[in-house]
């Protein structure tokens, strides 16, 4: 088992003015990605807001967009958790829904020991029959998947992927050393997008393609038919609009971003708030680029 290369959106979740899910609107942003040329959606992840909903909520968002995908394009469904029995029991439910893999978390707040963390990750792939991608973002959960930790699960049949969003080259380097046909990272730094690709990375699991799918899948694309200028070019191009995307914690100036281009994601849920005066005029100069 192994995911396709190339850009996948970390999709968000727009929410009506009262807080509630907006599911028409979901439906259309799901398949104004699938028209716009993306190569797979990542539901319910950091971008998606999944950690101030229910599961109940989680749950209907996960079975929307697996609908309205109907096998066009891989849905990959956030079923992370600190908890590894939640963890568990929300990648059962998203395996019957018919996602195609699952991105699972470092366990946030409550860390863990070398063997703990393992075992969290390990548990899942020893009971569900599906793709694995693990999520090492410690920049957002104060913890990070050792690459000894990350050797040792790369093993697994059904850890087929990480999305590296630490920030930090070296770290990808070393994670570098562990790619093959069973295991592919993924960039989740807009802004290293290309230099993940040279380390032999298999795309990305963008925030910007929520803005420009189609220019996100067009990098990756061009790096991969082997035209490195054409993508090189995209990246910087858009790279102050990159900037601009998490000038404050995110998804707070993408779903600015979007709303200013018409999209109607809504607003946010608590402890996310309205984006500041200063950060709602970078995104608006930012958005330039795009005419």
């Amino acid at each position: 088992m192994k995911l396709q290369k190339g850009a996948y959106t970390a999709l968000v979740t727009p929410f009506h003015e009262d807080g509630s899910v907006n599911f028409e609107k979901l439906r259309e942003l799901v398949e104004w990605q699938i028209q716009e040329g993306i190569d797979g959606i990542v539901a319910l992840g950091t971008t998606g807001e999944s950690s101030t909903m229910s599961h109940e909520e989680d749950d209907a968002v996960a079975e929307c967009v697996i609908e309205v995908a109907n096998g066009r394009i891989p849905i990959i469904c956030g079923a992370g958790s600190n908890s590894t029995q939640t963890q568990l029991e929300k990648t059962i439910r998203y395996r019957k829904m018919g996602a195609d893999a699952v991105l699972l978390i470092t366990p946030y707040y409550n860390k863990a020991n070398e063997e703990g963390m393992y075992r969290h990750f390990a548990t899942v792939g020893d009971q569900v029959d599906i793709p694995i991608v693990l999520y090492n973002v410690p920049g957002r959960t104060g913890c990070s998947i050792s690459p000894a930790c990350v050797a040792r699960l790369a093993k697994h049949p059904n850890v087929v992927a990480i999305k590296e969003a630490s920030g930090n080259i070296s770290y990808a380097a070393h994670v570098a050393k562990l790619l093959g046909d069973d295991f592919a990272m993924f960039s989740g730094n807009d802004d290293m997008i290309v230099p993940f690709l040279s380390l032999g990375g298999s795309g990305v699991i963008s925030v910007l393609s929520n803005v420009i799918p189609a220019q996100v899948h067009e990098l990756t694309a061009a790096y991969f038919a082997g035209d490195t200028e054409k993508a090189r070019a995209i990246q910087l191009k858009y790279l102050d609009l990159i900037d601009a995307l998490f000038c404050e914690v995110n998804p707070i100036p993408v779903k600015e971003a979007m709303n200013q281009m018409g999209l109607e994601v809504g607003p946010y849920r608590l402890p996310l708030c309205e984006i500041s005066p200063a950060g709602r005029e970078r995104v608006r100069k930012a958005l330039e680029v795009l005419k």
